[in-house]
């Protein structure tokens, strides 16, 4: 298995770029609101590798999904809308726009382009060749230019033509977002001071039993919470009440508690909870014991002693690694559990320089919510790319840069 470390792979301080045209894949695919963004961490990451470019004197021509148009035009995918975000972020309001990403209109545009210059390129998913990894669509990206910089580490688990195909026909690198997304991630469970524990949350095993079947081969301390907790409570013999659980997933819960078992891992689950009739704003709740859940009540939340027990646990730990809020922390106040753990390995992080890397969507929304996001080591954009990091797998993207550093 190929797990990437940076010095596998070539980045910007290993290429000459002036006077060279330059295409950097971004994940533009930022979330939108009535045509605003509500999140620009992808596009604050980007700005520093497509300020250096420009620097160096490199013509900057980016490429970048938006949606899933399924290999169609469809207006509302448009990258013009991140355009004047992508704009502000550079102190370039003015930032050129082509409306295809290759054929003639693109050729011409980027052959328009100066030192120093940038433009953003329309939606690489309006051509049914990115997804299918075409190799004709690869060649045609790659004709734009003369060097291939990766900087959508969120992207790099699909063999897209714009993530894999393309490193067939140019020098290729890691971006400097990229390189800090791999370095994070190798320190963490590559060669990771320890003991290491994961945190593992969300709703259901079924989403997440590739992590948990990896991660009990890698690390000291496994803490399970969320409504996967209820599955591996419940195989266990545990009554839980009217709580979300996968039943036809005992088995597998129980296999996976022996893999940990076998591998000298400690499975964490709660010991108290937060349970209510109901998941809704102002509900009535209760703190119980975890084997004292009233069969009319759900378990939406850790409780006090659960939190108690695992910060205890992380305290001892010089490497965290989390992914999965541990309640329904949209919900208050069941977001009370994941608050304050999240701040408690913020805290560590801080004060005793323990290593945190996080990743996942809700995950960043309940770190955000904690008012922890920026105190962690290291907190990923990436969704299905974090988890299958998680889950040990090979990422084409990665694997592609890997592949062209040794040509």
């Amino acid at each position: 298995m190929v797990r990437a470390a940076m010095e596998t792979l070539r980045t910007l301080d290993d290429i000459d770029v002036d006077g060279k045209t330059v295409l950097v894949r971004a994940d533009l695919n930022v979330p939108m609101e009535d045509l605003q963004m509500t999140d620009g961490l992808r596009i604050e990451r980007l700005a520093p590798t497509l300020r250096e470019l420009l620097a160096r004197g490199a013509r900057v021509v980016v490429l970048s999904h938006f949606g899933r148009p399924k290999g169609a035009f469809r207006a509302e995918f448009s990258l013009r809308r991140v355009r004047e975000v992508l704009g502000t972020a550079l102190d370039r309001p003015a930032i050129p726009f082509c409306d295809d990403c290759v054929g003639p209109a693109a050729n011409e545009a980027v052959a328009e382009l100066e030192a120093g210059e940038i433009i953003l390129m329309e939606n690489l998913r309006f051509h049914a060749g990115e997804e299918a990894n075409d190799q004709a669509f690869a060649r045609a990206l790659a004709d734009l230019g003369d060097l291939y910089i990766n900087e959508a580490f969120s992207c790099s688990h699909r063999a897209h033509a714009s993530i894999e195909g393309i490193t067939h026909f140019l020098p290729s690198a890691a971006g400097r977002g990229m390189e800090a997304e791999l370095s994070a991630l190798h320190k963490a469970l590559d060669t990771p001071q320890r003991p290491v524990a994961a945190i593992v949350g969300g709703s259901k095993v079924s989403t997440k039993l590739g992590a948990l079947t990896n991660l009990v081969t890698k690390v000291q301390y496994l803490a399970i919470g969320g409504g996967m907790a209820n599955t591996f409570l419940s195989a266990r013999g545990v009554a839980i009440g009217k709580s979300l659980c996968e039943t036809d997933l005992a088995e597998t819960a129980r296999q996976v508690e022996a893999a940990a078992a076998k591998a000298g891992c400690e499975i964490v689950l709660p010991v108290d909870a937060v349970v209510a009739a109901t998941l809704a704003p102002g509900v009535a709740t209760e703190t119980v014991d975890i084997a004292s859940v009233p069969e009319d009540q759900m378990i939406l939340d850790v409780g006090p002693a659960s939190v108690a027990a695992l910060n205890e646990i992380l305290g001892q730990c010089r490497t965290v690694v989390w992914n999965g809020p541990l309640g329904a922390f949209e919900t208050a106040p069941f977001d009370r559990g994941t608050v304050a753990v999240a701040q408690a390995v913020a805290n560590l992080t801080r004060e005793d320089g323990t290593l945190s890397v996080a990743g996942g969507g809700d995950t960043m929304a309940a770190l955000a919510q904690a008012g922890v996001d920026t105190d962690f080591s290291y907190v990923s954009a990436a969704g299905g790319a974090f988890l299958e990091w998680l889950e040990g797998k090979d990422l084409p993207g990665v694997v592609a840069l890997e592949r062209a550093a040794k040509r």
